[in-house]
């Protein structure tokens, strides 16, 4: 039997699944009528980006799953590597 997130993967090609990272920074932010979260995980040096509505509980040191896909953003001329995330839960 397939996970929800097994069958978003497979659906579009374009997202990736990690399961199971450690987190090792979490901040949020506001970002209008929105709450700007990011994620750095252990071992990866790229952030993980997700807008909710309201705050989320603090994850750091918890391990999580994720489900994203890459981003680039242009500031300034320069080119900065996120990583969107789509759908993320505590392992």
């Amino acid at each position: 039997m397939k996970s929800e997130s097994d069958k978003l993967v497979n659906k579009h090609k374009q997202l990736n699944q990690t399961d199971n990272a450690k987190v090792i920074s979490h901040v949020q932010r506001e970002d209008g009528d929105w709450v700007r979260h990011t994620l750095m995980l252990e071992g990866l040096e790229v952030p993980f980006v997700f807008r909710r509505k309201q705050q989320y509980q603090n994850l750091k040191g918890a391990r999580v799953n994720l489900t994203y896909y890459r981003h680039v953003e242009d500031v300034a001329g320069i080119e900065f590597e996120t990583m969107k995330v789509v759908r993320i839960k505590r392992s």
